[in-house]
């Protein structure tokens, strides 16, 4: 699948992230003179929080291709990301000249926070291909995706989004600033005219959603937590209770504070007092490490944004093996995270079990035994491991996985993996014993015949003897040489 970004910075460069983690070659235009250096930034957060959101193997990353034009880069595409400003003139014109060159076959998305598809559509040529997909920020970690427009150009975009770990919400009717954005800016003028009254300042406002509220809102939304505030006789009592409230006059939603040059400067003075220590880049990052936080642990509980990290973690790990061409095989190449770095200034000792397990599991969907058989209930359970750390790598290093197996019978089969740096040398071995199982009853039981056919087929080529640590355990220290 072609990819095409028009627009590369904070909304644009998100979705380029997402997609080029994700897989897939995205093809950018970007008239800004340093639109490669913030898609560049914008992309290397998004990798650091990536490789801490996921344990799966993530997948090996897309490019990205600057084109010198909108129809270089939309030639041949088959799903288009718009992310220019919010001007319905500039977005008619590059809608015009990304028509006058994507194929008629090509979905177009629009980043758009207000505009609706009937406005987007006005002269275009094939104008039910057009659709809202409005993300929020950060692209390349929230998975909501507002898709509004309707229509098979809507069902493919939802399929599309999906694939790349989004969460579509397809939006049945059009309305100005569809629906995140209405609920957000009421908040935001509420907020404006607190400053503006003297009433709080920018920081005691984000104290009480970010310490309030908003950790509710993370994880239940605010249907579901008002559910919660009406006790046992649930909504119904909630609303009976404070839907008189409403009357009440309370708020200045309908109205709007003047921005002027007092309240701008009262603002900025007040953001600047709160956060003004870190850089913006230093943000986004401690923004990236508190969400992954939030992630992982709605993933525990399978619930919310858990749901769709766990599935597509799920896709991660049912990758497609490509077929090694010789022996020892080599199914698995990763590279060594920041984040897998530890005191000692390289890879930490865990992470070296996991880079032989995600080559295990390679060596699995290998001979068969992938998400579709374990859904059998058959699976194959580690049982016995060991490993040798030889050499210490960094972060950054390419690292590759040559797997043999040593051995098999009916119910079990013996994998050695060495782990080799670019230059060959190895870096770790390891040995396991695994056994297949029957994952409902608990027990181990035969393999069948295809996964034996497939293992004996495996074997035939290993004709080198077994290294010579193979069956050893950890040595044992002799009295003498611990005195010396």
């Amino acid at each position: 699948m072609k990819i095409a970004a028009i627009g590369g910075g904070v909304i644009g460069g998100g979705w380029i992230a997402r997609f080029v983690l994700s897989g897939h070659d995205v093809t950018v235009f970007d008239p800004h003179p340093e639109a490669e250096r913030i898609v560049g930034e914008v992309l290397a957060n998004a990798t650091r929080a990536w490789q801490g959101l996921f344990q799966a193997p993530l997948p090996r990353s897309g490019r990205v291709v600057w084109a010198s034009s909108i129809a270089e880069a939309v030639a041949d595409a088959d799903y288009i990301q718009e992310s220019v400003p919010e001007r319905l003139d500039l977005k008619h014109r590059i809608i015009a000249e990304i028509e006058a060159a994507a194929p008629a076959s090509a979905i177009i998305g629009s980043s758009t926070s207000g505009f609706k598809p009937s406005e987007l559509r006005e002269a275009a040529r094939h104008p039910d291909r057009i659709v809202v997909a409005h993300p929020f920020n950060p692209v390349y970690l929230l998975p909501v995706v507002e898709v509004v427009g309707g229509g098979a150009a809507a069902q493919r975009a939802s399929e599309i989004l999906t694939s790349v770990g989004m969460k579509p919400v397809r939006i049945a009717r059009e309305i100005d600033a569809h629906i995140g954005d209405r609920l957000l800016e009421a908040i935001w003028r509420e907020a404006l005219w607190l400053v503006n009254d003297g009433i709080a300042t920018t920081e005691e406002i984000d104290d009480i959603i970010r310490f309030g509220f908003g950790l509710r809102w993370a994880q239940m939304g605010l249907f579901e937590t008002y559910r919660i505030a009406g006790g046992e006789a649930g909504m119904r009592h909630f609303l009976g209770q404070f839907g008189p409230a409403l009357k009440w006059p309370w708020t200045k939603l309908m109205d709007v504070p003047d921005l002027d040059d007092a309240l701008i400067d009262r603002i900025a003075g007040q953001s600047d007092a709160q956060s003004g220590a870190h850089s913006i880049r230093e943000l986004e990052r401690i923004r990236d490490d508190n969400l992954v936080g939030i992630f992982q642990a709605l993933k525990a509980n399978d619930w919310g944004v858990g749901q769709t990290v766990r599935a597509q973690e799920a896709a991660f790990y049912a990758r497609e093996v490509a077929a090694p061409s010789g022996y020892p095989l080599e199914l698995h190449q990763t590279r060594v995270a920041g984040g897998w770095v530890d005191y000692n200034g390289h890879m930490t000792e865990f992470r070296y079990l996991q880079v032989m397990g995600d080559a295990t599991d390679a060596f699995l969907i290998h001979i068969g035994l992938d998400a579709a058989y374990r859904a059998q209930g058959r699976s194959a359970y580690t049982v016995e491991t060991h490993i040798r750390h030889i050499a210490e790598v960094k972060a950054g290093e390419r690292l590759t996985v040559r797997t043999r197996l040593l051995g098999h019978d009916q119910k079990r089969f013996r994998l050695h993996h060495a782990i080799l740096r670019d230059d060959g040398t190895e870096a770790a071995t390891g040995e396991h014993m695994l056994l297949h199982v029957d994952t409902d009853a608990g027990r181990a039981v035969p393999m069948p015949s295809l996964l034996l056919a497939a293992l004996d087929r495996i074997a035939a080529q290993d004709s080198t003897p077994h290294p010579e640590h193979a069956g050893q355990g950890v040595r044992a220290i002799r009295q003498s040489e611990a005195i010396a």
